[in-house]
């Protein structure tokens, strides 16, 4: 009960960013890679390779991945990854290993963040699996559960330019007005069936068995839910495997009612902190959901770090609405936008909570 998750992402420390684009790492970076190794107990020969500048990019890729395992275990979790350490993000990176999109530069996605956008010209197909080297490199150095993130076809979809199935559409008759939501919608299942499903896949077949789809997308578009839940039923269908949804802070009123069209008890892990204790109350919309629901109750978006007894708080207030059985306790979104120090005290902290949760719900 109340088991303790990550949802994703860590920040990527600065002297593996350096590192890695081929920059000398100062003395502010050398300390802090020594300060971290030390406190999560790294073996001595990765660092010091690292400090020499002996090391190849991979290895310092690996070491950041180790490192971030081992400071999801220190704070307790019981399900882990490595923060997307092997990734640059959750959009353009899956995509390189997609045929049937061309980028075309920078867009500005949200303050001063930018994503390299492109647009599908062909129908896509996988050239080649992606994140099971990263699943397998993570499953090698815990002895916890493992939950792979991978974004999801609805998501890869509403970031990229449709010109494929438009002109599609267009050549089959279709008016401006009337071709988004079909040539969307083909866009979606083929994208879950020919590169996410085949992705899942792979992942199963060397032993993932937890796997969370990221769709911060879903509810762009509220007349549009339905295809996601078609896409998501398409590409999981008859696969072994637990299966999370993660969607980043939203009206959830807006899954309603095609989140029931959900097969199999699928988790939804959601986003509820940032909201303060009253945003807990949309859970009452999700009483006759039967699936579980990964509670965030760490703000992602603030240094703020919660204390035990206010994590504690927002699970047992949470209770009121879904049986405690079914939750799993989890921050509300990837922490890459925190630092690791801050990033390590929440998630301690949470685990933490959702001890004492757990002690007082006996």
């Amino acid at each position: 009960m109340l088991l303790t998750q990550e949802i994703g992402s860590l920040s990527k420390p600065n002297w593996r960013v350096k590192y890695v684009r081929g920059e000398k790492l100062g003395k502010k970076d050398l300390k802090e890679l020594r300060r971290w190794a030390e406190f999560l107990e790294i073996e001595e020969d990765l660092v010091k390779k690292v400090e020499e500048g002996k090391a190849e990019k991979k290895e310092v890729v690996e070491l950041s991945a180790l490192m971030a395992i081992r400071l999801l275990e220190k704070a307790g979790l019981d399900i882990v990854f490595d923060g997307e350490q092997f990734r640059t993000e959750m959009y353009e990176y899956p995509l390189r290993y997609v045929s049937g999109f061309r980028f075309l530069g920078p867009v500005r996605s949200f303050d001063n963040k930018y994503y390299n956008r492109a647009e599908c010209v062909d129908k896509p197909r996988l050239l080649s699996p992606y994140h099971v080297e990263e699943f397998l490199f993570t499953r090698r150095n815990t002895k916890r559960r493992v939950k792979v993130p991978i974004t999801g076809p609805y998501t890869l979809a509403e970031w990229s330019y449709n010109k494929y199935y438009v002109e599609k559409y267009r050549k089959l008759g279709y008016s401006w007005k009337n071709l988004r939501k079909p040539a969307k919608r083909e866009f979606v299942l083929d994208l879950a069936k020919e590169v996410i499903r085949p992705n899942i896949a792979a992942l199963i077949d060397k032993g993932a068995e937890i796997i969370q789809i990221d769709e911060p997308a879903v509810t762009t578009k509220p007349d549009e839910v339905d295809i996601f839940v078609e896409a998501f039923n398409e590409m999981t269908s008859g696969l072994n495997c637990k299966f999370s949804i993660h969607i980043c802070y939203s009206d959830y009123s807006l899954l309603f009612p095609h989140v029931y069209e959900l097969k199999g008890k699928v988790q939804l892990a959601l986003e509820f902190a940032n909201r303060g204790i009253k945003g807990y109350d949309i859970l009452s919309l999700f009483k006759e959901y039967d699936g579980e629901i990964g509670l965030g109750v760490v703000d992602v978006h603030t240094d703020d770090v919660e204390s035990p007894d206010t994590v504690k708080e927002r699970i047992l207030y949470a209770s009121k609405f879904i049986p405690p059985e079914r939750i799993y306790v989890n921050p509300d979104c990837g922490l890459r936008t925190r630092s690791w120090e801050i990033a390590y005290r929440k998630l301690k902290n949470m685990v933490k909570g959702a001890e004492m949760a757990r002690e007082e719900l006996k």
